[in-house]
């Protein structure tokens, strides 16, 4: 057994990591460049112990470079799960899980993907969210109760997908 924390991985979709790069990319290139705009622009004010809108401009540089940063950090420890490699019998990161919530008897759409790829508004949830913990490695027909800011809630996994890999 090795002695590796598990932590030490970022575990994503190839979506989430296709995302990921094209976001540093973009940062790197357009990001810089417009921040190094309005420096430029900033130092055309004059005095910049007293030049607000230079104080601004190199604010916005430290958190794009804060980003970069994370992001690079991110991808250097990325671990893309393929979806050859997933159990469709199981609920797992890269699945596409349906719920029937028991309480209200309504479907409910989940793909489970890594923290990075978190999107509630695209029904894209965190593995380490709490549904997302709750339901990992469980099947067709569990039942299970997860506790969630508003209460407890009640589930059943009806259905369990793993998309097929996206050829490009």
């Amino acid at each position: 057994m090795s002695n590796t924390p598990i932590s030490d991985e970022v575990v994503m979709t190839r979506e989430g990591y296709e995302k990921i790069k094209a976001e540093l990319i973009v940062l790197r290139s357009e990001g810089r460049q417009e921040i190094a705009r309005m420096l430029e622009e900033a130092r055309g004010f004059g005095d910049l112990s007293e030049n607000a809108e230079y104080h601004s401009a190199k604010e916005a540089q430290g958190k794009l470079e804060t980003r970069i940063q994370w992001l690079e950090y991110q991808l250097s420890k990325a671990r893309v799960v393929d979806p050859v490699d997933i159990d469709p019998s199981r609920v797992g990161l890269g699945t596409t899980v349906t719920l029937l919530d028991l309480d209200g008897n309504n479907p409910l759409n989940y793909t489970i993907v890594g923290s990075e790829e978190s999107d509630p508004a695209a029904n894209k949830i965190s593995v380490n969210s709490p549904v997302g913990q709750a339901i990992i490695g469980k099947g067709v027909g569990d039942e299970l109760a997860v506790r969630v800011p508003k209460g407890t809630r009640r589930f059943r996994i009806s259905d369990i997908t793993v998309l097929p890999p996206r050829i490009e």
